[in-house]
């Protein structure tokens, strides 16, 4: 047959999301260290696409907080900056109190039966120490709240916040602290099932503040303990 006319068919944005996701990722799970520098060839060999995606991911990667870049000179993986963490917290938590608050009185039981899903998976996965699988079913859980509020400023300023906390989430639930949130993901779907919107948004409320005593472990210069900077180099 010949060769179709048409070219093209995979977007430039599917490219810039594709190459933002895996690059924030590798932030997240610390296969990119804080002080990293980010070296395009390496990138665009890494994700297998060419260098405009790659340069406007890191554009959008620098507006989140996670990539720093002196134009000209370096982009390196953001060191954790403690009051830029604690101000996305403020706003993370406000968000998903909000998407709460407007979400509960129009929950219904397939929606709880989500909530309760996802927290099975995200006990399972702290059993097992999986880290990233409990992040996963974090993100599911609080989904559902998020999804049904139908608000989409929130899920805009979501996007935009979300990822600064992303090493510190991961950091929790790969630790001791993070099993308590279990508990509180039940008492958040029960105070919701009774219909109780101030007791919900004050559990959420409770869930999200559990992230700030991680932030008093930081040290004050803001670089995460124990990691060094190295070498530029792509995941692989």
């Amino acid at each position: 047959m010949p060769v179709p006319h048409s070219r093209g068919l995979v977007s430039r944005p599917l490219l810039r999301e594709s190459a933002y996701r895996a690059i924030r990722d590798a932030i997240v799970d610390g296969t990119l260290v804080p002080g990293e520098r980010l070296v395009d060839g390496d990138l665009v060999a890494w994700l297998g696409i060419s260098r405009t995606p790659v340069r406007e991911a890191l554009t959008r990667l620098e507006q989140t907080g996670l990539v720093q870049t002196k134009p000209g000179c370096y982009t390196i993986v953001s060191p954790l900056d403690v009051r830029a963490v604690r101000a996305a917290q403020s706003v993370t938590s406000a968000m998903h109190e909000l998407a709460v608050r407007e979400a509960v009185p129009h929950l219904d039981a397939a929606e709880f039966d989500a909530m309760r899903e996802a927290n099975a998976r995200f006990a399972d996965a702290l059993r097992r120490n999986d880290a990233d699988m409990a992040l996963e079913a974090d993100d599911d859980f609080h989904h559902v709240a998020v999804a049904a509020c139908a608000n989409e400023a929130v899920r805009t300023v979501l996007d935009q916040f979300t990822p600064v906390l992303r090493r510190l989430e991961r950091l929790r639930f790969s630790s001791l602290s993070g099993r308590g949130s279990v508990a509180q993901h039940e008492r958040i779907i029960a105070l919701s099932a009774a219909g109780d919107v101030e007791g919900a948004v004050a559990a959420t409320r409770a869930n999200w503040q559990t992230l700030l005593p991680l932030l008093d472990t930081w040290p004050a210069t803001g670089e995460e303990p124990g990691d060094a900077t190295a070498g530029g180099h792509a995941p692989g």
